[in-house]
């Protein structure tokens, strides 16, 4: 049979056919073209758990849904920050998309969280672009391993919910490159994923599955990308345009109207068939490389289950623990506080909400164990304070030894389609926390919350453990974690500001229903509260464990345009633990604007009881690179960096310089405008300067402090200003760049 992605295929194409195929068939499906044989695919939801809707389909429904593994969310996920953990992650998403006939798995999530208050923010990993790259890669890698495709999304800049299908993203070329483009950029270039997913907005004014420079120029051109790029669903505003621009499939289609408009494009003129042959290529050879069998065979749903648990604990953030409160010794003397406990917030709202397989709740894990000293102290149904439940609360704090209070975010609050207004709990639960904190010293606060929340009780408590939203085995994980069976190892892959106020964001995010101006530009996260010294509740890369890590022994080589970091970790406690070290570079060799620091790698260890294990990581050029948007390219700069190494971003045990000299070392070219400082400083020059006898005034300048520094401070052109005649310029601007 004839390939379909051969030449031969597409020429027996009608017209009407091939614009059949650049879009969905259906909610979930592509076209089939049954003369030829050519089969439909599936494909669907979700990041965190399979979505399948069996029968009916509509973009929330979820009645329909397949039963499946609902795994944590990728808040939890990434707080791992373990790169193997995530590739089980998805070959385990893999497993259950094969098995259920699903050809493309839509995720994973990968858009920077820039705003706490951003209501998708449960759905995506970090802040940070290379944590996002990294763990997306992983995730990309072992989805893919199982012979099934995944759409990572939502490319590009699609930071908030509220008008997401209009509002502009607006920002400078340098944001949008090492910020909000870099994650997908790690991800196409190492893990090569079979299709990227245009969202909704605009960037800069041009909508994103009409942006030629998004889909092809960057996408395309510049990384190599050779996979679908598909829609958002309901994200094509003109679909004409969009195939001229680089987007292959629209999702999910409007039927014969889609088929009809392209028809009509082509045979007036308005879109040629060559460009519609190329998109028709593309979504052919998806077709051909992630078809999977449609027919549901059977697959072990207890294993992932068991999975699911592990991963949630190993991810989960300790992130105070005072006088070793936790671990519990026994959880039966422990009173349970909070509706939380018995209907746990385990997944996200929207799109990636998955039919669970077998939910535990913390509330049912505890009972099992022996206690039942609950009180439900709040209703998820309301926010404002009801004191007698309170106080049932209060006097079951008072009678016990220790109390686990269980609060977050309810759902109602946060979800896909619309943002958050504010960063506080429920005020019934704050009241909650605070009063039985101030009789009971050894109380714990769990949370269960999509993103940063405000603390204001943080101080009053003796131990935070932050679950986010654990999957369908969160009643075990936290467990697990709170009697010490599993030793915390999550990091927060996101600041926790101590106040929404405190966020760069604050006061411009959804200010306009029509743009969201990136006034934060390059400093996201803890590159801004690092810039203005801002104090925070809890650090980006910040977590706990029950046993104690010390740093030592750094040492940083310049190696063939690479810099090679080796340094050891001991574990001083008495229990096994697991440490994710991260290496920040500060570059103070670039006269830009730049980061106090950036992680440029992170590594998870695990050490037993009393051992040290070397690890050594190897940062290439572009780990100090940043990208100069008036050449269109990534600049290294020689000159100075230090290499920082520790276990959060506030709290960095190790650091070295180190001098870099990677660039062909021609001069930059001389111009009216150069300044006399730099030009002093370059040996290169000195012979010019000499031979037309401006040496001499620069000299002469340069032994007096005063007029050094501020000769510095002027440009060549203004040296007549110190004798220096326009002859003599000329000549020493001619010697200087003769050779350039």
């Amino acid at each position: 049979m004839t390939s379909p992605i051969s030449n031969d295929f597409i020429q027996q194409l009608t017209l009407t056919e091939k614009a059949s195929l650049v879009s969905g068939k259906d909610f979930w499906f592509t076209a089939g073209i049954d003369r030829l044989n050519l089969e439909k695919i599936m494909m669907t939801d979700g990041p965190s758990g399979l979505r399948k809707q069996a029968n009916s389909a509509d973009a929330l429904g979820l009645n329909q849904s397949v039963k499946a593994i609902t795994f944590p969310a990728s808040a939890l996920t990434a707080a791992s920050f373990d790169r193997k953990a995530l590739t089980t992650l998805g070959e385990n998403l893999g497993e259950a998309a094969k098995n259920e006939g699903v050809s493309v798995l839509l995720g994973p999530g990968i858009n920077m969280k820039r705003s706490p208050l951003a209501g998708r923010n449960f759905e995506y990993f970090s802040e940070d672009p290379l944590v996002a790259g990294e763990l997306g890669a992983a995730y990309v890698n072992g989805v893919q391993s199982q012979g099934v495709g995944v759409s990572v999304k939502h490319f590009a800049a699609n930071n908030r919910e509220n008008q997401r299908f209009t509002s502009s993203s607006n920002m400078s070329e340098r944001a949008l490159r090492e910020i909000y483009l870099a994650a997908f950029e790690r991800i196409v270039v190492t893990a090569h994923p079979a299709t990227l997913m245009c969202s909704y907005n605009a960037i800069n004014g041009t909508l994103n599955s009409q942006n030629f420079k998004l889909l092809t120029k960057i996408l395309r051109d510049e990384w190599g990308f050779d996979g679908v790029v598909m829609s958002d669903w309901g994200a094509v505003a003109d679909h004409v345009a969009a195939l001229r621009a680089g987007l292959d499939l629209e999702m999910p289609g409007k039927g014969p109207q889609s088929t009809t408009e392209i028809v009509d494009a082509v045979k007036h003129g308005d879109l040629t068939e060559a460009t519609l042959d190329i998109a028709v290529r593309r979504v052919l050879k998806m077709v051909h490389d992630w078809h999977v069998d449609s027919q549901p065979k059977p697959y072990d749903k207890d294993a992932q289950h068991e999975f699911a648990r592990k991963l949630a604990a190993n991810s989960m953030v300790l992130l105070k623990n005072d006088d070793h409160t936790l671990p519990l010794a026994n959880a039966k003397d422990v009173a349970i506080l909070g509706e939380l406990a018995d209907k746990p917030r385990y997944q996200g709202g929207g799109s990636s909400h998955v039919n669970a397989y077998r939910i535990t709740t913390p509330l049912e894990i505890a009972e099992a164990a022996g206690n039942t000293n609950y009180q439900a102290a709040y209703s998820l149904d309301a926010t404002a304070v009801d004191a007698d439940q309170i106080a049932k609360a209060v006097t079951a704090a008072k009678q016990a030894a220790k109390v686990v209070i269980f609060a977050g975010v309810p759902e109602a609050l946060e979800s896909e389609g619309f943002d958050k207004t504010s960063m506080a709990l429920p005020a019934n639960q704050n009241e909650l926390i605070k009063q039985v904190a101030a009789v009971n010293a050894h109380t714990i606060v769990v949370l269960q919350n999509g993103s940063a929340i405000e603390m204001p009780w943080a101080d009053d408590v003796a131990a935070i453990l932050e679950t986010y939203l654990a999957g369908e085995a969160v009643g075990e994980a936290t467990w697990d974690v709170l009697t010490g069976a599993v030793n915390p190892s999550g990091k927060l892959a996101e600041s926790f500001p101590i106040k929404l106020a405190d966020n760069p964001t604050f006061g411009t995010f959804n200010a306009s229903p029509l743009t969201e101006t990136y006034h934060d530009d390059i400093f996201v996260g803890y590159r801004y509260y690092d810039l203005k010294q801002r104090a925070v509740r809890f650090p980006f890369g910040y977590g706990l464990s029950y046993t104690h890590f010390s740093y030592h022994d750094l040492t940083v080589t310049d190696k063939d345009q690479n810099v090679m970091v080796s340094y050891q970790i001991t574990n001083d406690g008495d229990v096994a633990g697991q440490e994710t070290s991260q290496i920040y570079v500060a570059n103070h060799a670039s006269l830009v604007e730049m980061p106090v620091k950036e992680l440029r790698d992170f590594a998870k260890t695990e050490l037993a009881a009393g051992e040290t294990k070397t690890i050594t990581r190897t940062l290439p050029r572009r780990a100090f690179s940043w990208y100069n948007a008036e050449t269109s390219n990534w600049q290294m700069d020689d000159g100075d960096y230090t290499i920082f190494v520790g276990r959060s971003s506030r709290n960095l045990d190790l650091q070295q310089d180190v001098t870099l000299a990677w660039n062909p070392q021609t001069g930059a070219p001389v111009t009216p405008n150069t300044y006399i400082g730099a030009i002093m400083a370059r040996p290169d020059l000195r012979a010019a300067l000499e031979e037309t006898d401006i040496a001499k005034s620069f000299d002469a300048l340069a032994g007096n402090d005063t007029n050094s520094e501020m000769m510095k401070n002027m440009p060549l052109r203004s040296a007549i200003m110190v004798g220096v005649s326009v002859d003599q310029l000329n000549a020493f601007l001619k010697l200087a760049n003769q050779s350039k």
